[in-house]
């Protein structure tokens, strides 16, 4: 599962990084992978994990049940009573949330989101999207903060600021694939707006309109980072490197689905390594 790290959007724990903030990155990440694997119904064959969540082998597709036992497990993490927390990827997390001081909520608000994948497949407003980037992106940056000891209010509000349109931005890549699953992270109201019907979003490759549509959210992740860039440079160091990656990562991202002419239905629209460096030094210019 870990191993995955080397494909994400966005890098997770970069060799720049002192080995102890790169250890701690790696534990969260392992934590919201299998979160994340839960709530999509990607684990590994045979329900090998349900058995470490102290499942039956046969609810290895029962997501609620699997969530549930996985906020069991965290709840382990952050008790002193034996016994400890069952999967290996939760004992791996426990000497990061003693190190770091870290709190439940950030983890807790991941396994939320993921419950509420299994309810919700449809999002009417962009309050209400944002509600769930609350959830299941915003964490993320929040733990980074907390691994690095840099965290302030308004360190925090930009961080969540980028969070949300790096979340607004895989939304943008993954509409096809995220149809396929029966969910649709394009704000209903949007979709009346430029006259888009779900069917459209079904088609081989996107229209007028889809492609005005995918335009407008990308102009709103856009902003976004904008508003979260400062966070950049009020940090020093490898972790500014890193910030600016994350930043970075979102506008290559939305270069290559303007290169695509917003149309996303084909596939991801994926950023090059040399136009993710690029960002990384455009950004470091802007804030360093």
């Amino acid at each position: 599962m870990l191993d995955q790290a080397a494909h994400e959007n966005f890098p997770v724990a970069p060799f720049f990084l002192p080995r102890a903030w790169r250890a701690d990155l790696m534990a969260v990440y392992g934590f919201a992978r299998l979160v994340d694997d839960i709530g999509d119904g990607d684990l590994a064959p045979g329900g090998g994990d349900a058995v470490l969540l102290g499942l039956d082998r046969a609810q290895f597709d029962d997501r609620p049940a699997l969530l549930d036992a996985l906020e069991a497990d965290l709840a382990r993490v952050f008790s002193d009573r034996a016994p400890g927390p069952k999967h290996p990827l939760m004992r791996r997390l426990g000497p990061t949330v003693r190190r770091c001081e870290l709190t439940p909520e950030p983890f807790l608000g991941l396994i939320e989101a993921n419950r509420q994948d299994q309810r919700v497949s449809r999002y009417a407003t962009y309050d209400d999207l944002a509600a769930y980037c609350e959830l299941s992106a915003n964490p993320v940056g929040r733990l980074v903060l907390g691994i690095t000891g840099t965290a302030s209010p308004e360190r925090l509000r930009r961080s969540d600021a980028v969070c949300t349109a790096l979340q607004i931005v895989e939304h943008i890549q993954d509409v096809a694939e995220d149809l396929g699953r029966d969910r649709i992270y394009l704000p209903a109201e949007d979709l009346k707006r430029f006259g888009v019907s779900e069917a459209d979003l079904a088609a081989p490759s996107g229209g007028a309109s889809v492609r005005a549509l995918i335009a407008y959210e990308a102009e709103r992740a856009r902003d976004l980072l904008d508003e979260g860039t400062a966070l950049v440079g009020s940090v020093h160091g490898r972790l500014k490197l890193l910030l600016a990656g994350f930043v970075a990562g979102g506008r290559a991202a939305l270069q290559a689905v303007a290169a695509a002419e917003h149309d996303v239905l084909p596939g991801p629209p994926k950023p090059t390594k040399l136009s993710l460096l690029r960002e990384v030094g455009a950004t470091l210019r802007r804030e360093g």
